[in-house]
Formats: C-alpha cells, sequence, structure tokens
C-alpha cells in the first residue's frame, strides 16, 4: 500500500509539474522569470547590442545579471542583435532568436535572416546560425515562436515590410530551428501592425501587437493558431498614452494576474510602461504605477519566460548580482537619485549620463551600522550633507565629511516596506527631496514623509 501511494504521488506530482511547464516537459514549479534584452540610453551611452538577461520573482522588479552588461554577442551576420526572444522548447531547453541588425539603421535593414542559438540553460549558448526566413528581400524584425499541437511544430513569426508603406506579420514553420519552412502571410488585420507576441491560456491564444498608425498596442484573440485567423478578431486596445511597441503578456506563476508591458522610445528612449489584468478574456487592461515596478537599466524591446528556482539560482550563481544599486523616489515613483553637476537630486527615469544614479552602498563612514552612498563613475565621491543639502564630494577622511555621508536605513515613514535614511549627526532629519533636489530636514508632515521614503532597487 505504501508503494502504491508513493507511486500515486509521485504520478500527481508529474502531471502538476506538466501543467505548469510545456507540453512533454516535467519540471519543478516555476518561481521567477528571466528577462532577455538588449541597451540603449537617451544619449547612446549605453547602447550595446547584445544579449542581456535580469531575473524576476513577481513579474515587475527586475535584477540585472551580470552587471547589466552582456552575455552573449553574435560572431555571425551582423556583429549586433536587436529584439532578443527566449522560448522553452517541449524538452525543456531554450532557443534565443534575434533580429539581425546592430544599432538603429532601420533604413538599411533588409536581413532575411534572424540569429539564432541553443541553450540548456541561458548560461551557455551553442549551435549558434543564422536562419533565412524569406526571399523577398524583406526585413525579418522582432522574431518570436510558438508550439502549434496541431502541425507538431514551432510557428516563428516576424514583422516583415511587406510594401514600403506598411508591414505584415509572417510565419515560418520548423521542428528544430534549423530547416525552416517557407514563409507566409500570418496576420494582417487591414492595417499595419508590428511585433506580434503571442500567449494562451485555457485554450485561447491572444495575438499582442503594435498598431503603426498611432503606436499604440492591440489585442486579437483565436482558438486555433493557424495563418490568418487573428485577423478580424481585434479584442483589446488601443493600450498606451505614447508611443508604445515591443508587447509582452507576462502571466504571474502563482494567480490569474497578466501584465502587458510595452516599450516606449518617445518622447524619450528605452521606457517600459506596464498595465495589468485579472481577466485576459476582458481585454481590459489597468496602467501600473511606475513606483511599483523597475524594469532593468536601459532595457530595451525585451522577451521573458518563466523559470524554476533552480533555474533561477544557477543564473546568479552564474552571472552575479550588480555590484551596485538604484534609489526610486516614493511619491516620483519614476525618478531616481542621481548626482547632476555635484549636487543629489532625482530625475524622472531615463536619463545620460545613466551612471550618475549608480551607487554603491557601504557600512558608513562614521559608523558601520549605518550606510554611506558612494558614486560607480566618481568612485571615492559620497553623497553628503552640507549646509543641509545633500551634495556628491570627494572623502576628505576627516571625520566631519565621515559624519556627514552616513545614514541609518529605517522603515519607510510613508511606507514601512520602503526606507527613510535617517542622518547621523542630525538625527531628528533625514534624507528627502525638494524640488527634485535632495537635502535633510526634519520630517512631519505626510508630504514629507514620502519625500523622504525611497526604495533601494537594481
Amino acid at each position: 500500500m505504501a508503494g502504491l501511494t508513493s507511486r500515486w504521488i509521485k504520478a500527481a506530482l508529474t502531471a502538476l509539474a506538466c501543467v505548469i511547464a510545456p507540453p512533454g516537459f516535467a519540471a519543478d514549479p516555476y518561481a521567477g522569470y528571466v528577462m532577455g534584452y538588449f541597451t540603449e540610453s537617451p544619449g547612446s551611452t549605453a547602447n550595446d547590442y547584445g544579449l542581456h538577461l535580469a531575473y524576476s520573482t513577481d513579474g515587475l522588479n527586475w535584477t540585472p545579471l551580470n552587471n547589466n552588461n552582456a552575455v552573449l554577442y553574435p560572431k555571425l551576420g551582423q556583429p549586433g542583435l536587436r529584439d532578443p526572444f527566449i522560448l522553452r522548447k517541449n524538452d525543456g531547453t531554450f532557443v534565443v532568436m534575434a533580429t539581425n541588425m546592430t544599432g538603429t539603421d532601420f533604413a538599411n535593414s533588409n536581413s532575411e535572416y534572424i540569429h539564432v542559438w541553443d541553450s540548456a540553460d541561458l548560461r551557455t549558448f551553442t549551435n549558434e546560425r543564422l536562419a533565412r526566413l524569406n526571399t523577398s528581400g524583406m526585413h525579418t524584425w522582432a522574431p518570436e515562436a510558438f508550439y502549434d499541437a496541431s502541425r507538431g511544430q514551432y510557428g516563428v513569426i516576424w514583422s516583415g515590410n511587406a510594401t514600403s508603406t506598411y508591414h505584415q506579420i509572417f510565419v515560418n514553420y520548423t521542428s528544430d530551428f534549423v530547416n525552416f519552412g517557407a514563409s507566409q502571410v500570418y496576420f494582417y488585420p487591414g492595417f499595419s501592425p508590428l511585433d506580434a507576441t503571442m500567449h494562451t491560456h485555457n485554450g485561447v491564444n491572444y495575438l499582442y501587437y503594435k498598431r503603426e498608425s498611432d503606436n499604440k498596442l492591440m489585442g486579437a484573440r483565436s482558438s486555433n493558431v493557424n495563418p490568418r485567423t487573428f485577423d478580424g478578431t481585434t479584442y483589446s486596445g488601443p493600450v498606451g498614452t505614447t508611443v508604445i511597441e515591443a508587447p509582452i503578456v507576462l502571466k504571474k506563476n502563482t494567480e490569474n494576474r497578466w501584465y502587458l508591458y510595452g516599450d516606449s522610445y518617445v518622447p524619450v528612449n528605452g521606457e517600459f510602461y506596464v498595465w495589468e489584468s485579472t481577466d485576459i478574456t476582458s481585454g481590459t487592461w489597468t496602467a501600473v504605477d511606475k513606483k511599483y515596478y523597475t524594469q532593468p537599466l536601459n532595457s530595451k524591446h525585451a522577451t521573458v519566460t518563466p523559470v524554476t528556482q533552480a533555474e533561477l539560482d544557477k543564473l546568479v550563481a552564474a552571472w552575479g548580482n550588480p555590484t551596485w544599486n538604484r534609489i526610486k523616489s516614493f511619491n516620483f515613483g519614476d525618478h531616481y537619485v542621481r548626482h547632476s553637476a555635484l549636487q543629489g537630486r532625482i530625475d524622472p527615469y531615463p536619463f545620460d549620463p545613466y551612471r550618475d544614479s549608480q551607487w554603491r552602498i557601504v557600512p558608513g563612514l562614521a559608523d558601520s551600522s549605518g550606510v554611506s552612498f558612494e558614486s560607480v563613475n566618481y568612485p571615492g565621491q559620497y553623497l553628503r550633507h552640507s549646509n543641509f543639502n545633500v551634495v556628491l564630494n570627494p572623502n576628505d577622511n576627516t571625520s566631519t565629511f565621515k559624519a556627514d555621508a552616513t545614514f541609518y536605513k529605517v522603515a519607510g515613514l510613508a511606507d514601512a516596506t520602503w526606507s527613510s535614511f535617517r542622518s547621523y549627526n542630525f538625527p531628528s532629519m533625514y534624507l528627502r527631496h525638494a524640488n527634485f533636489v535632495l537635502r535633510i530636514d526634519p520630517i512631519s508632515t505626510a508630504l514629507e514623509k514620502q519625500d523622504a521614503t525611497f526604495n533601494v532597487v537594481r
């Protein structure tokens, strides 16, 4: 009887794993997510066209791996990539695809090829190849893939310039991501779409994309994934209040909650927006306040795939957490602490030089139980208060400087899950922003408490 019970439990756990994981792949339940992306910043100082990776346990707050440096660059085709996509295949391994283009020369980017790699673990990448998806001279932008069970093949969808005035979404079918069938039109709703992404839930398939006429996100749905079945099925959108592209649909591992990510490049390049829904069938999305999510620094056109705890642990062990932090404002959720002209302040993300917002939070110079904020791009210089204003100065090793540059991290005055920083030598005063400039002040009002509350992120 004990043997039967043991076998029954094992079978039940295996069945559960197969529900959580892709068809044919039995694994532990997913515990987090990996994001792949390339990087750009408004002044181009962060432009890097390799594959970058970050992780999250909640789908909203992301930690870059490898100090936000790329983990992979192409050796074939163009020396860079854009628009990476990571798919977990049915055998549990991954395939990585990307647009075969370096930089922003979109006018001369008519590559018929995409970059492709295999990976067992997102720590090693093998079998690099170029896959030719069309022979018509079209560019093959933003490749993504899904499994079509009715065909027993994967469909690779991509944005092609069908004419000089509009795109269509094309598909090539493959069993091995080496040999591909001929391209065919997959989706054309009667206007130009771009950056299609597929999500399936409870037997219904959802295709989200950018509508180029107004640069907003739209959603279509179908009971099957055959070509052209999404054409007349728009059910969601327009989503977005600015120029938005590169949608991602992410379902939380632990509940029926979805996040829709979009990448904006106007009025500023490299800013993610997020919306949420508890019912993807409704097509209704609610904007998430930027203070509740943190995108990887300078990330562009991302992809997300769920991973197990074991996979996540191995990724962090291989690539490491950042050696720096960023500090987010509570009441201006898109603003981060930075230095500018030696003045401490908060400014809206993204900006250049982006390293102005990176800090090494070290043991307090005057008391190791406190903290001090050392600049990453000006090593040896710290935030300290001077005449109650907070400035960036080199450590002169005096007791006065050390005291001025030391703060005690305490529960956030406006939200105990965040943090506030009390001055070491003026214990009734806290670090806060006023008119976006950092200073120390006594805190009493609700607004002052918000000004003095921050989140330490990466």
